[in-house]
């Protein structure tokens, strides 16, 4: 008798561990019946979902310092002062033309990029406007509470991290949280991007995921997500000639300009398009699905 009261509950423990584990992770078991209904789900595609979390392969990268905001939760990472190569030689015509050393104070970086829970606190607190709900699929659902917040222009991203008590990180202090001082190509290295360490193009998901995802794919601080799953807003003016005149201490971009620049790529991003160094840009008054952002903070 006892026995079987031991298989039982143990049957009952395993079956309530697993539903919670689904509930928590409903989005999967969403996306999964959206992929369905639109015939474009496959067995490969639900294998590179589950490679996003890395089970059990802790990353290289491990971060120098950490702390947490008080504002908004957010785990801030600590990117040492110093100097390191921005830009890349591949191609004169290029945006990122040419590689040119930089010199940065001491920064946090966010973790993550901001996720829909943490900006529907600025927008409950009435800092913060909501995203564009007809057009925003994600926003204000539970089950997406940890998808980062996309449809949010430049000016909403920079009115969240003033709430957050934090800032726009500035294009050369991005690529430094994203490519640290030895010149990688991505943010884990030189390796070419695959399923367990980046949501691009080939991963077929075709949406962005959680932001905590991809662990394998941190930055040399411990930044996630810095290639591939959003593009993000950062504070400077766009321009394609900047690093032919970028100073070398602290470059805040140009004074002026029409669009503002964005790194990062995206879910629907090529290998050779979320490297540590590519450059995007777009008006700051236009939102987009694919577009979202993450803060910084100036100190040590």
């Amino acid at each position: 008798m006892t026995i079987k009261k031991t298989l039982i509950w143990t049957l009952l423990s395993i079956i309530v561990g697993v539903s919670a584990l689904f509930i928590w992770n409903l989005d999967i078991g969403l996306r999964i019946w959206q992929a369905t209904q639109e015939g474009k789900f496959s067995e490969l595609m639900l294998r590179y979902e589950l490679a996003s979390f890395d089970i059990g392969r802790p990353s290289s990268n491990i971060p120098i310092n950490t702390r947490i905001s008080k504002v908004d939760g957010m785990m801030q990472m600590y990117v040492p002062v110093g100097e390191f190569t921005m830009g890349d030689n591949g191609d004169p015509k290029s945006r990122e033309y040419p590689e040119h050393p930089v010199y940065l104070d001491a920064f946090w970086m966010d973790k993550v990029e901001v996720t829909n829970a943490m900006y529907t606190a600025c927008v409950n607190n009435g800092a913060c406007f909501s995203p564009v709900p007809r057009l925003n699929p994600y926003y204000g659902k539970w089950a997406y509470r940890d998808l980062p917040v996309v449809y949010v222009n430049w000016y909403g991203a920079e009115q969240y991290c003033a709430w957050a008590g934090r800032r726009l990180p500035t294009e050369a202090e991005w690529e430094k949280a994203a490519r640290g001082t030895d010149l990688r190509y991505y943010t884990w290295g030189n390796d070419r991007p695959n399923p367990r360490l980046a949501n691009f193009a080939e991963s077929l998901i075709g949406q962005a995921l959680p932001a905590y995802r991809y662990p394998l794919g941190a930055s040399p601080y411990g930044v996630l997500n810095m290639g591939g799953n959003v593009r993000e807003w950062v504070s400077d003016w766009f321009d394609s000639k900047y690093y032919l005149t970028s100073p070398y201490e602290n470059p805040k971009g140009p004074e002026t300009g029409t669009e503002r620049s964005l790194r990062g790529g995206a879910y629907d991003a090529g290998a050779t398009d979320i490297t540590t160094f590519r450059r995007y840009k777009h008006e700051p008054d236009s939102a987009g699905l694919s577009r979202g952002f993450r803060c910084a903070e100036s100190g040590e």
